[in-house]
């Protein structure tokens, strides 16, 4: 293996496990649901990212062929974990759920009647 290909693995490596950090810093140090939920999923998105293929590089160089099965894995990784993000975050806001002080801005993209009502009943249970 050349020089230059395990000094690109090895960056690759380091970028991730940097991200991957500091995605989990997100997750324990932030204060609530919306600033929790942005440091883990694009910095824990770029980390997996880094290390798939970086792992991809390493077999492509040990055997001489091409692993598809990282590419589709950093694929589905870099197609799902936005679509989610996305979808807790509108689940939060639908939910109302209480963000502190210095989280900024107002949702303003849900209307009155996209808000549901708190607690939400659930549909197996009987009102009464």
């Amino acid at each position: 293996m050349s020089v230059i290909i395990e000094g690109f693995i090895s960056l690759l490596l380091i970028a991730g496990g940097i991200f991957v950090f500091i995605g989990s810093l997100g997750m324990a140090h932030l204060r609530d649901f919306y600033m929790r939920l942005h440091g883990p999923t694009k910095a824990t998105t770029l980390g997996i990212g880094c290390m798939l293929i970086a792992s991809m590089a390493y077999f492509w160089s040990v055997d001489g062929k091409p692993d598809a099965q990282e590419l589709l894995i950093t694929l589905f990784l870099f197609i799902t974990a936005p679509v989610s993000a996305h979808l807790l975050a509108k689940s939060g806001l639908h939910l109302q759920l209480k963000r502190v002080d210095k989280t900024q801005g107002k949702p303003v993209e849900l209307r009155p009647e996209e808000v549901g009502e708190k607690p939400v009943p659930h549909p197996d249970k009987g009102h009464g």
